[in-house]
């Protein structure tokens, strides 16, 4: 019996220590063999801003006003601007576009280490969209739009910083409906043998994050081969899952959902549908409890209305900023 228990000792020291041992022994690689600038292609934007170099695409403004809003719109989880793609041209009659890559996707800067606040995080990406906004609009008027998580920061921000922003478009925004990490799962994913391994634990969003792009589309017709290779290019990049890691921990500290009355900003609410990732029951809910916001639910759409059915919503943000500004 004694034997027995030692012998029981000695396995369950041994399957700790290899518990604590071997994820340090395991080599953690990336699948991305490009920079940043090598994945983007030839002539593509970046800018410094906050700390990063930020990959942007802009449009001018080619109306007639002297004084012309700066529109910024931001992507949602796994996008990049290329989501923009359909509509960023075309709003340019409304004023200067500028569309950028949040941290973590696309084609910005993805630090693994950082002083100051987590880029990473919603602070770290209010901060961020507050920098894109001294960068670009030199006192102008801005209207924010952002999609899906996209929607969170532009909204929070707006919260925030009423007399910063003029306009809110927010398109499917994930704000009754929100992912990331549950907060009681941040400890343990700090635990180091689990934050070591974390960067492998990420790489299957290449095959997850393609269902989830297949879902968000209401015709998958309009999921063609380009548009998958669009949401692609960025996966090129060396160290796109440790930048994810990082992004997959971060705080998601923020406050709007529980002070909506707060947010009293022009809004516009545009959902699909038939959006089954923010569901479009939750958007027309949020119409509801944001004062005087506009909702408008576009017909045959997914999450991805400006991309899947881009004219309707080309239409209901210039009609509703032309009401707003004149």
């Amino acid at each position: 019996m004694k034997r027995f228990r030692r012998a029981a000792l000695w396995a369950l020291l041994s399957g700790v220590l290899a518990a604590l041992i071997v994820p340090f022994l395991i080599p953690v690689e990336t699948n991305g063999t490009l920079s940043a600038r090598e994945a983007a292609g030839p002539g593509a934007q970046f800018v410094d801003v906050g700390g990063l170099s930020v990959h942007v695409e802009t449009a001018a403004y080619t109306g007639e006003s002297a004084e012309p809003p700066v529109v910024v719109l931001l992507h949602g989880f796994g996008a990049s601007t290329f989501s923009w793609r359909e509509v960023l041209e075309p709003l340019a009659v409304l004023g200067d576009v500028v569309a950028y890559d949040r941290p973590a996707f696309g084609f910005t800067e993805r630090p693994t280490q950082w002083e100051g606040t987590n880029p990473y995080g919603v602070p770290g990406n209010l901060e961020l969209l507050d920098a894109i906004i001294d960068r670009f609009a030199d006192a102008r008027p801005v209207i924010l739009v952002g999609h899906s998580a996209g929607g969170l920061i532009a909204g929070e921000y707006a919260r925030l910083h009423p007399d910063r922003v003029d306009g809110l478009v927010l398109i499917a925004p994930a704000v009754l409906t929100t992912g990331g990490t549950p907060a009681w799962l941040a400890p343990v994913l700090a635990v180091p043998q689990i934050d070591r391994l974390g960067p492998l634990l990420v790489q299957g969003i290449a095959s997850s994050g393609e269902q989830l792009l297949e879902q968000s589309f209401a015709d998958p017709a309009a999921l063609t081969d380009a548009v998958r290779a669009g949401y692609r290019a960025p996966l090129t990049v060396a160290g796109w899952e440790a930048a994810l890691w990082r992004f997959t921990t971060a705080p998601r500290d923020n406050g709007l959902a529980g002070a909506l009355d707060d947010l009293t900003v022009p809004t516009l609410l545009l959902t699909g549908d038939a959006d089954t990732v923010v569901p479009t029951a939750d958007t027309e809910r949020l119409a509801t409890l944001l004062p005087g916001a506009e909702l408008v639910v576009i017909e045959r759409a997914g999450h991805l209305p400006h991309e899947e059915r881009a004219a309707v919503v080309l239409d209901a943000l210039l009609s509703w900023a032309r009401g707003i500004t004149t």
